[in-house]
């Protein structure tokens, strides 16, 4: 029959030969990275949408695009890729110039860290 050991905080384990002090550590690492959770599940939500990941993905291959020009590579209407924009803007993940009339998005360094990971990954990946 298993033991049962109670942790900190009224958890249980079932497994015998648990070790408290690396589920405390664990929990200690949870807590201290809290933010950069939130800002990783934030910007994993925002690129889990198809079409917002292939903006992101051409933002970051060609540096900045204009909502007309994504229209064309991506065979959508305008009013289609600016309220993906949109979202990606008001998540904070990317930023906008404007030279005249048109407005050129770009993502900001923060997130090309991140998800220059990913598209790599992209561009390994052959399909079935």
């Amino acid at each position: 029959m298993p033991t049962f050991m109670i942790m900190e905080r009224g958890n249980t384990c079932i497994r015998e030969q648990a070790n408290p002090i690396q589920i405390n550590e664990c929990r200690k690492k949870v807590a201290d990275n809290e933010a950069a959770f939130a800002q990783l599940s934030g910007t994993l939500s925002l690129a889990g949408n198809d079409v917002r990941l292939k903006i992101l993905y051409l933002l970051e291959e060609e540096k900045e695009l204009c909502p007309c020009d994504l229209s064309d590579i991506l065979g959508m209407s305008i009013p289609a890729i600016s309220q993906h924009l949109r979202k990606l803007k008001d998540g904070n993940m990317v930023t906008s110039r404007k030279a005249g009339q048109t407005i050129f998005y770009s993502i900001k360094p923060a997130y090309l860290k991140l998800l220059r990971g990913f598209f790599k990954i992209i561009d390994q990946v052959e399909t079935v």
